[in-house]
């Protein structure tokens, strides 16, 4: 594997469940919350912990999507980007938890399948090239992994 392609792995490792200097990653900002806790909203008309672990999962898939020229429709929950949680949102939590992971496995493999080629080219209907994409999916675990710490201080006072 080219030597691009191992760093941007990296990245988003580090970005969702590796160690990494900066402190909690994705993955571990979500660790040890209970379904109550991940269900619970910091205020009125903001999102839940685990609304924020369903989007993360989305845009996961979306990049991979994209990446690899497949069809739209085939995310397991009906809609895209936010999908509210309310009714037993709490039973919905390890579901959610392993949607994350098995979104991430999936795109570690298409960002392994990719051919050096793709470090120099526009992901198909898109103006950001491939590595953009990469990075910018580090950037989105990291965002929401520092947001769903403010929201664990928030619904634990």
């Amino acid at each position: 594997m080219n030597r691009e392609f191992r760093v941007l792995l990296a990245m988003i490792d580090e970005a969702y469940d590796r160690h990494s200097w900066h402190g909690p990653n994705l993955r571990g900002s979500i660790r040890g919350l209970s379904a109550e806790e991940a269900a619970r909203r910091p205020s009125r008309g903001r999102h839940s912990i685990l609304e924020l672990v369903l989007h993360a999962a989305y845009w996961k898939y979306a990049a991979r999507r994209r990446m690899l020229k497949e069809k739209r429709g085939t995310f397991p929950l009906e809609g895209s980007n936010w999908f509210a949680q309310t009714e037993g949102a709490t039973r919905r939590w390890k579901g959610a938890l392993e949607l994350l992971a098995g979104e991430h496995r999936a795109l570690r493999r298409a960002i392994a399948s990719l051919p050096a080629s793709a470090l120099r080219r526009n992901v198909p209907g898109s103006a950001l090239s491939y590595p953009a994409i990469i990075r910018g999916i580090a950037a989105h675990d990291l965002y929401h992994a520092g947001q769903i710490q403010l929201i664990k201080r928030l619904i634990r006072r």
